[in-house]
Protein backbone atom coordinates (compact mmCIF):
# COMPACT_ATOMS: atom_id res chain seq x y z
CA UNK A 1 0.00 0.00 0.00
CA UNK A 2 1.39 3.57 -0.58
CA UNK A 3 2.17 5.63 2.35
CA UNK A 4 1.53 8.95 2.60
CA UNK A 5 3.86 11.54 4.62
CA UNK A 6 3.16 14.25 5.87
CA UNK A 7 6.34 15.58 4.49
CA UNK A 8 5.28 15.06 1.21
CA UNK A 9 3.12 17.67 0.78
CA UNK A 10 3.31 21.47 2.10
CA UNK A 11 1.28 21.80 5.74
CA UNK A 12 -1.74 22.60 6.32
CA UNK A 13 -2.72 26.41 5.63
CA UNK A 14 -5.07 28.30 7.88
CA UNK A 15 -8.86 28.40 6.74
CA UNK A 16 -10.30 31.70 4.88
CA UNK A 17 -10.94 34.46 8.07
CA UNK A 18 -14.50 33.83 9.76
CA UNK A 19 -15.41 30.34 8.12
CA UNK A 20 -18.14 28.55 9.66
CA UNK A 21 -16.66 25.57 12.09
CA UNK A 22 -19.34 22.58 10.58
CA UNK A 23 -19.76 22.04 14.39
CA UNK A 24 -20.15 25.59 14.99
CA UNK A 25 -23.90 26.26 15.44
CA UNK A 26 -23.53 26.47 19.93
CA UNK A 27 -20.61 28.59 20.06
CA UNK A 28 -20.50 32.45 20.47
CA UNK A 29 -17.29 33.41 19.47
CA UNK A 30 -14.46 31.76 16.65
CA UNK A 31 -12.08 29.36 18.22
CA UNK A 32 -8.58 30.92 19.49
CA UNK A 33 -5.90 30.76 17.03
CA UNK A 34 -3.27 29.00 19.06
CA UNK A 35 -5.77 26.74 20.09
CA UNK A 36 -7.17 26.00 16.63
CA UNK A 37 -3.48 25.16 15.71
CA UNK A 38 -2.74 23.41 18.70
CA UNK A 39 -5.74 21.17 18.69
CA UNK A 40 -5.86 20.32 14.65
CA UNK A 41 -4.67 16.84 13.46
CA UNK A 42 -4.97 17.24 9.68
CA UNK A 43 -1.00 17.67 9.26
CA UNK A 44 -0.91 13.75 10.39
CA UNK A 45 -4.26 12.09 9.83
CA UNK A 46 -4.47 13.89 6.22
CA UNK A 47 -2.63 10.51 5.41
CA UNK A 48 -5.97 8.53 6.73
CA UNK A 49 -8.05 10.51 3.65
CA UNK A 50 -7.99 7.20 1.61
CA UNK A 51 -9.57 5.38 4.13
CA UNK A 52 -11.67 8.07 5.36
CA UNK A 53 -13.72 8.22 1.72
CA UNK A 54 -13.54 4.48 1.17
CA UNK A 55 -15.85 4.78 4.42
CA UNK A 56 -17.44 7.43 3.83
CA UNK A 57 -18.76 5.97 -0.05
CA UNK A 58 -19.90 2.36 2.08
CA UNK A 59 -21.79 5.06 4.54
CA UNK A 60 -23.55 6.90 1.71
CA UNK A 61 -24.74 3.30 -0.06
CA UNK A 62 -26.03 2.05 3.43
CA UNK A 63 -27.82 5.18 4.33
CA UNK A 64 -29.55 5.13 0.36
CA UNK A 65 -30.14 1.54 1.50
CA UNK A 66 -32.06 2.03 3.84
CA UNK A 67 -34.03 4.64 2.80
CA UNK A 68 -32.43 7.65 4.70
CA UNK A 69 -30.73 8.78 1.29
CA UNK A 70 -32.38 8.68 -1.77
CA UNK A 71 -30.44 7.08 -4.61
CA UNK A 72 -29.74 10.19 -6.31
CA UNK A 73 -28.21 11.49 -3.47
CA UNK A 74 -26.08 8.93 -3.00
CA UNK A 75 -24.76 8.86 -6.26
CA UNK A 76 -23.65 12.72 -6.07
CA UNK A 77 -21.87 12.13 -2.52
CA UNK A 78 -20.40 8.91 -4.32
CA UNK A 79 -19.18 10.86 -7.60
CA UNK A 80 -17.96 14.06 -5.30
CA UNK A 81 -16.06 11.86 -3.26
CA UNK A 82 -14.63 10.27 -6.04
CA UNK A 83 -13.64 13.83 -6.98
CA UNK A 84 -12.15 14.78 -3.91
CA UNK A 85 -10.08 11.59 -4.01
CA UNK A 86 -8.40 12.43 -7.39
CA UNK A 87 -7.47 15.99 -5.79
CA UNK A 88 -6.04 15.02 -3.18
CA UNK A 89 -4.20 12.16 -5.14
CA UNK A 90 -3.25 14.91 -7.99
CA UNK A 91 -1.66 17.11 -4.62
CA UNK A 92 -4.27 19.61 -5.93
CA UNK A 93 -6.16 19.70 -2.42
CA UNK A 94 -6.25 22.86 -0.15
CA UNK A 95 -5.99 21.47 3.51
CA UNK A 96 -7.07 23.80 5.73
CA UNK A 97 -5.71 23.73 9.58
CA UNK A 98 -8.90 25.38 10.61
CA UNK A 99 -11.32 22.50 9.04
CA UNK A 100 -9.01 20.34 12.30
CA UNK A 101 -9.06 16.95 10.53
CA UNK A 102 -8.92 15.03 7.51
CA UNK A 103 -12.40 14.42 7.92
CA UNK A 104 -13.91 18.03 7.89
CA UNK A 105 -11.62 19.08 5.60
CA UNK A 106 -13.08 16.33 3.12
CA UNK A 107 -17.19 17.07 4.25
CA UNK A 108 -16.46 21.04 4.27
CA UNK A 109 -14.76 20.54 0.35
CA UNK A 110 -18.20 17.74 -0.67
CA UNK A 111 -19.93 20.80 0.84
CA UNK A 112 -18.45 23.18 -1.55
CA UNK A 113 -18.39 20.81 -4.51
CA UNK A 114 -21.80 19.11 -4.71
CA UNK A 115 -24.36 21.57 -2.40
CA UNK A 116 -26.50 20.69 0.59
CA UNK A 117 -26.20 17.44 -0.33
CA UNK A 118 -23.27 17.06 0.92
CA UNK A 119 -24.47 17.84 4.28
CA UNK A 120 -26.55 15.10 4.84
CA UNK A 121 -23.59 12.37 4.49
CA UNK A 122 -22.94 12.67 8.33
CA UNK A 123 -26.55 11.29 9.16
CA UNK A 124 -26.61 8.74 11.55
CA UNK A 125 -22.05 8.97 12.34
CA UNK A 126 -20.08 10.76 14.63
CA UNK A 127 -16.22 11.97 14.07
CA UNK A 128 -15.71 9.12 16.82
CA UNK A 129 -16.73 5.71 14.99
CA UNK A 130 -15.25 7.60 11.77
CA UNK A 131 -11.87 7.77 12.94
CA UNK A 132 -11.94 4.80 14.15
CA UNK A 133 -13.09 3.26 11.22
CA UNK A 134 -10.36 5.08 9.14
CA UNK A 135 -7.70 3.85 11.52
CA UNK A 136 -9.38 -0.27 11.36
CA UNK A 137 -8.97 0.30 7.67
CA UNK A 138 -5.66 1.15 7.35
CA UNK A 139 -4.20 -0.73 9.50
CA UNK A 140 -5.73 -3.89 8.20
CA UNK A 141 -4.32 -3.05 4.91
CA UNK A 142 -0.89 -2.20 6.90
CA UNK A 143 -0.80 -5.34 8.55
CA UNK A 144 -1.24 -6.91 5.44
CA UNK A 145 1.89 -4.53 4.03
CA UNK A 146 3.75 -6.42 6.99
CA UNK A 147 2.73 -9.73 6.47
CA UNK A 148 3.98 -9.65 2.52
CA UNK A 149 7.33 -8.46 3.58
CA UNK A 150 7.78 -10.74 6.17
CA UNK A 151 6.50 -13.59 3.86
CA UNK A 152 9.56 -12.16 1.40
CA UNK A 153 12.27 -12.05 4.08
CA UNK A 154 11.70 -15.69 4.91
CA UNK A 155 11.65 -16.71 1.80
CA UNK A 156 14.98 -15.28 1.34
CA UNK A 157 16.11 -16.60 4.51
CA UNK A 158 15.01 -20.52 3.67
CA UNK A 159 16.82 -19.62 0.14
CA UNK A 160 20.20 -18.72 2.19
CA UNK A 161 19.35 -22.37 4.37
CA UNK A 162 19.56 -24.36 1.79
CA UNK A 163 22.49 -22.60 0.47
CA UNK A 164 24.55 -23.08 3.60
CA UNK A 165 23.13 -25.98 5.05
CA UNK A 166 26.01 -27.69 4.99
CA UNK A 167 28.15 -24.53 6.05
CA UNK A 168 29.69 -25.01 9.57
CA UNK A 169 29.82 -22.37 11.82
CA UNK A 170 30.45 -22.18 16.19
CA UNK A 171 27.29 -22.14 18.26
CA UNK A 172 26.99 -19.86 21.08
CA UNK A 173 25.56 -19.72 24.53
CA UNK A 174 26.88 -16.23 26.46
CA UNK A 175 28.97 -15.62 23.23
CA UNK A 176 31.37 -17.63 24.11
CA UNK A 177 31.88 -21.17 21.59
CA UNK A 178 29.57 -23.58 22.59
CA UNK A 179 28.88 -26.33 19.74
CA UNK A 180 29.25 -26.39 16.26
CA UNK A 181 26.16 -25.25 13.97
CA UNK A 182 25.54 -24.76 10.68
CA UNK A 183 24.50 -21.26 8.95
CA UNK A 184 21.79 -22.65 7.24
CA UNK A 185 20.53 -23.99 10.62
CA UNK A 186 21.09 -20.59 12.13
CA UNK A 187 19.07 -18.78 9.30
CA UNK A 188 15.94 -20.73 10.11
CA UNK A 189 16.27 -20.16 13.49
CA UNK A 190 15.66 -16.61 12.27
CA UNK A 191 12.95 -17.77 10.09
CA UNK A 192 10.96 -19.16 12.98
CA UNK A 193 11.34 -15.94 14.96
CA UNK A 194 9.60 -13.80 12.07
CA UNK A 195 6.91 -16.78 11.80
CA UNK A 196 5.56 -16.53 15.26
CA UNK A 197 5.61 -13.03 14.63
CA UNK A 198 3.46 -13.26 11.34
CA UNK A 199 0.84 -15.55 13.55
CA UNK A 200 0.67 -12.52 16.21
CA UNK A 201 -0.08 -9.87 13.37
CA UNK A 202 -2.42 -12.70 12.11
CA UNK A 203 -4.25 -13.00 15.05
CA UNK A 204 -4.02 -9.59 15.87
CA UNK A 205 -5.67 -8.68 12.39
CA UNK A 206 -8.57 -10.38 13.46
CA UNK A 207 -9.63 -8.36 15.96
CA UNK A 208 -8.83 -5.23 13.97
CA UNK A 209 -11.46 -6.15 11.52
CA UNK A 210 -13.98 -5.36 13.06
CA UNK A 211 -16.80 -2.60 12.09
CA UNK A 212 -16.94 0.60 14.67
CA UNK A 213 -19.28 2.89 11.85
CA UNK A 214 -22.67 3.17 13.47
CA UNK A 215 -21.60 3.64 17.33
CA UNK A 216 -21.72 7.28 16.19
CA UNK A 217 -20.52 9.72 19.24
CA UNK A 218 -21.08 6.79 21.77
CA UNK A 219 -24.72 5.76 22.21
CA UNK A 220 -25.27 4.44 18.66
CA UNK A 221 -27.90 6.12 16.49
CA UNK A 222 -31.92 6.36 16.36
CA UNK A 223 -31.44 6.01 12.35
CA UNK A 224 -32.29 2.68 10.96
CA UNK A 225 -28.64 2.10 9.95
CA UNK A 226 -27.38 -1.29 8.17
CA UNK A 227 -24.51 -2.11 10.33
CA UNK A 228 -23.65 -5.35 8.80
CA UNK A 229 -24.18 -4.14 5.50
CA UNK A 230 -21.62 -1.40 5.63
CA UNK A 231 -19.16 -4.08 7.44
CA UNK A 232 -19.71 -6.26 4.01
CA UNK A 233 -18.94 -3.18 1.94
CA UNK A 234 -15.41 -2.53 3.96
CA UNK A 235 -14.75 -5.99 3.90
CA UNK A 236 -15.02 -6.37 7.38
CA UNK A 237 -15.60 -9.78 9.78
CA UNK A 238 -17.98 -8.10 11.80
CA UNK A 239 -19.43 -5.24 13.69
CA UNK A 240 -18.68 -3.68 17.62
CA UNK A 241 -21.36 -4.81 20.28
CA UNK A 242 -20.67 -1.83 22.53
CA UNK A 243 -20.87 1.79 20.91
CA UNK A 244 -18.82 2.98 24.11
CA UNK A 245 -16.30 0.90 23.69
CA UNK A 246 -16.52 0.44 20.24
CA UNK A 247 -15.44 4.72 19.63
CA UNK A 248 -13.06 5.20 22.94
CA UNK A 249 -10.49 2.05 22.90
CA UNK A 250 -7.22 1.65 20.76
CA UNK A 251 -5.72 -1.65 22.25
CA UNK A 252 -6.44 -2.88 18.66
CA UNK A 253 -3.08 -0.42 18.00
CA UNK A 254 -1.63 -1.40 21.12
CA UNK A 255 -1.76 -4.97 20.23
CA UNK A 256 -0.22 -4.33 16.84
CA UNK A 257 2.42 -2.21 18.32
CA UNK A 258 3.26 -4.95 20.30
CA UNK A 259 3.20 -7.37 18.10
CA UNK A 260 5.30 -4.84 16.39
CA UNK A 261 7.80 -4.47 19.33
CA UNK A 262 8.29 -7.92 19.20
CA UNK A 263 8.88 -8.06 15.84
CA UNK A 264 11.51 -5.51 15.82
CA UNK A 265 13.01 -6.92 18.93
CA UNK A 266 13.76 -10.10 16.62
CA UNK A 267 15.43 -7.91 13.61
CA UNK A 268 17.33 -6.29 16.73
CA UNK A 269 18.74 -9.56 17.52
CA UNK A 270 19.57 -10.42 13.82
CA UNK A 271 20.68 -7.28 13.50
CA UNK A 272 23.11 -7.28 16.17
CA UNK A 273 24.47 -10.84 14.87
CA UNK A 274 24.95 -9.12 11.32
CA UNK A 275 27.17 -6.46 12.73
CA UNK A 276 29.22 -8.77 14.85
CA UNK A 277 29.64 -11.22 11.79
CA UNK A 278 31.02 -8.08 9.90
CA UNK A 279 33.35 -7.38 12.11
CA UNK A 280 37.22 -7.99 11.29
CA UNK A 281 37.06 -10.10 14.58
CA UNK A 282 34.38 -12.05 13.05
CA UNK A 283 34.62 -11.96 9.46
CA UNK A 284 32.05 -14.42 9.21
CA UNK A 285 30.13 -12.88 6.09
CA UNK A 286 30.36 -9.76 3.91
CA UNK A 287 27.11 -7.83 3.35
CA UNK A 288 26.08 -6.34 -0.17
CA UNK A 289 28.33 -2.86 -0.64
CA UNK A 290 24.57 -1.23 -1.55
CA UNK A 291 23.84 -1.50 2.08
CA UNK A 292 27.04 -0.15 3.82
CA UNK A 293 28.79 3.23 3.88
CA UNK A 294 32.18 4.33 4.37
CA UNK A 295 34.26 6.35 6.42
CA UNK A 296 35.26 10.44 5.70
CA UNK A 297 38.67 9.74 7.36
CA UNK A 298 39.41 6.12 7.36
CA UNK A 299 39.73 4.44 3.87
CA UNK A 300 39.55 1.00 5.16
CA UNK A 301 35.89 1.08 6.75
CA UNK A 302 32.76 -0.51 5.86
CA UNK A 303 29.89 0.43 8.10
CA UNK A 304 26.96 -1.71 8.34
CA UNK A 305 24.85 1.07 8.49
CA UNK A 306 21.51 -0.50 8.00
CA UNK A 307 21.74 -3.38 10.83
CA UNK A 308 23.59 -0.65 13.19
CA UNK A 309 19.66 1.93 12.29
CA UNK A 310 17.64 -1.33 12.31
CA UNK A 311 18.79 -1.93 15.89
CA UNK A 312 18.49 1.50 16.95
CA UNK A 313 14.73 2.25 15.56
CA UNK A 314 13.21 -0.48 17.42
CA UNK A 315 13.87 1.54 20.68
CA UNK A 316 11.15 3.93 19.05
CA UNK A 317 9.04 1.44 18.56
CA UNK A 318 9.27 0.30 22.25
CA UNK A 319 8.91 3.90 22.91
CA UNK A 320 5.80 3.99 20.44
CA UNK A 321 4.10 1.37 22.59
CA UNK A 322 4.78 2.84 26.24
CA UNK A 323 3.17 5.84 24.38
CA UNK A 324 -0.08 4.26 23.43
CA UNK A 325 -0.32 2.32 26.79
CA UNK A 326 0.27 5.77 28.77
CA UNK A 327 -2.37 7.19 26.07
CA UNK A 328 -5.21 4.73 27.14
CA UNK A 329 -4.25 4.32 30.93
CA UNK A 330 -6.68 6.63 32.22
CA UNK A 331 -9.56 7.75 29.94
CA UNK A 332 -12.80 7.22 31.22
CA UNK A 333 -15.79 6.59 28.77
CA UNK A 334 -16.24 6.95 26.30
CA UNK A 335 -13.98 9.01 23.60
CA UNK A 336 -11.32 11.55 24.65
CA UNK A 337 -9.47 14.08 22.69
CA UNK A 338 -6.41 12.29 24.13
CA UNK A 339 -7.20 9.71 21.42
CA UNK A 340 -5.94 12.38 18.99
CA UNK A 341 -2.02 11.22 19.99
CA UNK A 342 -2.66 7.72 19.05
CA UNK A 343 -1.52 8.31 14.84
CA UNK A 344 1.54 9.30 14.82
CA UNK A 345 2.88 6.45 16.76
CA UNK A 346 0.70 4.03 15.18
CA UNK A 347 2.25 5.35 11.91
CA UNK A 348 5.95 5.63 12.43
CA UNK A 349 5.85 1.88 14.21
CA UNK A 350 4.47 1.27 10.27
CA UNK A 351 7.34 3.18 8.83
CA UNK A 352 9.79 1.54 11.10
CA UNK A 353 8.67 -2.20 10.25
CA UNK A 354 8.14 -1.57 6.45
CA UNK A 355 11.60 -0.19 6.40
CA UNK A 356 13.43 -2.25 8.17
CA UNK A 357 11.95 -5.63 6.54
CA UNK A 358 12.18 -4.10 3.12
CA UNK A 359 15.87 -3.46 4.35
CA UNK A 360 16.49 -7.11 5.44
CA UNK A 361 14.61 -8.40 2.77
CA UNK A 362 16.59 -7.62 0.67
CA UNK A 363 20.30 -7.66 2.74
CA UNK A 364 20.30 -10.98 4.14
CA UNK A 365 18.93 -13.28 1.26
CA UNK A 366 22.30 -11.56 -0.51
CA UNK A 367 25.21 -11.63 2.09
CA UNK A 368 27.77 -13.50 1.18
CA UNK A 369 29.29 -15.91 3.80
CA UNK A 370 33.17 -16.95 4.30
CA UNK A 371 33.00 -20.58 4.68
CA UNK A 372 36.55 -20.73 5.66
CA UNK A 373 36.38 -18.58 8.73
CA UNK A 374 33.26 -20.02 10.04
CA UNK A 375 35.02 -23.29 9.76
CA UNK A 376 38.37 -22.22 11.57
CA UNK A 377 36.28 -20.13 14.02
CA UNK A 378 34.44 -23.58 14.87
CA UNK A 379 37.42 -25.14 15.53
CA UNK A 380 38.83 -22.92 18.38
CA UNK A 381 36.62 -23.15 21.71
CA UNK A 382 36.51 -26.83 21.95
CA UNK A 383 33.32 -26.69 20.58
CA UNK A 384 33.12 -30.43 20.51
CA UNK A 385 33.90 -31.16 23.60
CA UNK A 386 30.22 -31.95 24.18
CA UNK A 387 30.25 -34.63 21.25
CA UNK A 388 33.73 -36.04 23.31
CA UNK A 389 31.52 -36.48 26.09
CA UNK A 390 28.39 -37.76 24.16
CA UNK A 391 30.85 -40.29 22.68
CA UNK A 392 32.03 -42.13 25.87
CA UNK A 393 28.38 -42.18 27.31
CA UNK A 394 28.11 -44.06 24.10
CA UNK A 395 30.58 -47.05 25.08
CA UNK A 396 29.03 -47.13 28.50
CA UNK A 397 30.21 -44.42 30.55
CA UNK A 398 27.82 -42.47 32.92
CA UNK A 399 27.47 -38.83 31.77
CA UNK A 400 28.34 -37.27 34.97
CA UNK A 401 31.74 -39.03 34.18
CA UNK A 402 32.59 -38.22 31.25
CA UNK A 403 31.80 -34.76 31.64
CA UNK A 404 34.75 -34.41 33.96
CA UNK A 405 36.92 -36.83 31.76
CA UNK A 406 36.63 -34.28 28.86
CA UNK A 407 36.78 -31.06 31.29
CA UNK A 408 40.22 -32.84 31.99
CA UNK A 409 41.22 -33.65 28.10
CA UNK A 410 39.91 -29.86 27.33
CA UNK A 411 42.37 -28.07 30.28
CA UNK A 412 45.49 -30.60 28.47
CA UNK A 413 44.50 -28.82 25.35
CA UNK A 414 43.86 -25.35 26.38
CA UNK A 415 47.73 -26.21 28.17
CA UNK A 416 49.12 -27.44 25.04
CA UNK A 417 47.26 -24.57 22.55
CA UNK A 418 45.69 -26.86 20.21
CA UNK A 419 41.79 -28.12 19.65
CA UNK A 420 40.64 -31.58 20.69
CA UNK A 421 40.76 -33.12 17.42
CA UNK A 422 44.55 -32.41 17.63
CA UNK A 423 45.49 -34.39 21.13
CA UNK A 424 47.26 -37.42 20.18
CA UNK A 425 44.84 -40.78 21.08
CA UNK A 426 47.37 -41.94 23.31
CA UNK A 427 46.80 -39.09 25.49
CA UNK A 428 42.90 -39.15 24.95
CA UNK A 429 42.88 -43.02 25.75
CA UNK A 430 45.01 -42.13 28.76
CA UNK A 431 42.24 -39.78 30.23
CA UNK A 432 39.50 -42.45 29.40
CA UNK A 433 40.64 -46.50 28.62
CA UNK A 434 37.13 -46.05 26.33
CA UNK A 435 38.47 -43.91 24.10
CA UNK A 436 38.96 -45.75 21.02
CA UNK A 437 40.21 -45.06 17.35
CA UNK A 438 36.92 -43.67 15.88
CA UNK A 439 36.91 -40.51 18.44
CA UNK A 440 38.19 -38.63 15.54
CA UNK A 441 35.44 -39.15 13.81
CA UNK A 442 33.43 -36.83 16.31
CA UNK A 443 35.25 -35.10 16.76
CA UNK A 444 35.44 -32.96 13.87
CA UNK A 445 33.33 -29.45 13.58
CA UNK A 446 31.67 -31.27 10.03
CA UNK A 447 31.23 -34.65 12.35
CA UNK A 448 29.46 -33.02 14.59
CA UNK A 449 26.82 -31.15 13.11
CA UNK A 450 25.80 -34.02 10.67
CA UNK A 451 25.77 -36.43 13.92
CA UNK A 452 22.52 -34.02 14.79
CA UNK A 453 20.34 -35.23 12.51
CA UNK A 454 16.95 -34.80 14.54
CA UNK A 455 14.07 -32.90 13.58
CA UNK A 456 14.89 -29.84 14.84
CA UNK A 457 19.03 -30.35 14.64
CA UNK A 458 21.52 -28.60 12.91
CA UNK A 459 22.71 -31.32 10.88
CA UNK A 460 22.62 -30.46 6.90
CA UNK A 461 20.10 -33.58 6.34
CA UNK A 462 17.51 -32.16 8.94
CA UNK A 463 18.46 -28.06 7.66
CA UNK A 464 17.00 -29.01 4.04
CA UNK A 465 14.21 -30.96 5.22
CA UNK A 466 13.15 -27.89 7.25
CA UNK A 467 13.80 -25.34 4.15
CA UNK A 468 11.51 -27.56 2.29
CA UNK A 469 8.99 -27.87 4.84
CA UNK A 470 8.90 -23.79 5.66
CA UNK A 471 8.67 -23.28 1.49
CA UNK A 472 5.85 -25.72 1.65
CA UNK A 473 4.29 -23.27 4.18
CA UNK A 474 5.38 -20.11 2.39
CA UNK A 475 3.77 -21.04 -0.84
CA UNK A 476 0.25 -22.18 0.94
CA UNK A 477 0.15 -18.69 2.40
CA UNK A 478 0.93 -16.93 -0.90
CA UNK A 479 -2.03 -19.06 -2.67
CA UNK A 480 -4.51 -18.04 0.28
CA UNK A 481 -3.70 -14.07 -0.19
CA UNK A 482 -4.74 -14.56 -3.97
Amino acid sequence: MTQDSSHDKPAATPAASGEAKLWGGRFSEPTDAFVERFTASVDFDRRLYREDIQGSQAHARMLAKVGVLTEAEAGEILAGLDAIRDEIAAGEFDWQVGREDVHMNIEARLIERIGDVGKKLHTGRSRNDQIATDIRLWLRAAIDDVLRLIRGYQDGLVALAEREADTVMPGFTHLQTAQPVTFGHHMLAWYEMLERDAERLRDTRRRVNILPLGAAALAGTPYPLDREYTAELLGFESVTRNSLDAVSDRDFAIEFTAAAATLMMHLSRQAEELVLWTSAQFAFIELPDRYCTGSSIMPQKKNPDVPELVRGKTGRVYGHLMSLLTLMKSQPLAYNKDNQEDKEPLFDTVDTLLGSLRAFGDMVPNLEVRRENTLAATRKGFATATDLADYLVGRGVAFRDAHEVVGRAVRIAQERGVDLAELPLADLQAISPAVGEDVFTVLTPEGSAAARNLTGGTAPEQVRRQAAAAREHLAALARADR
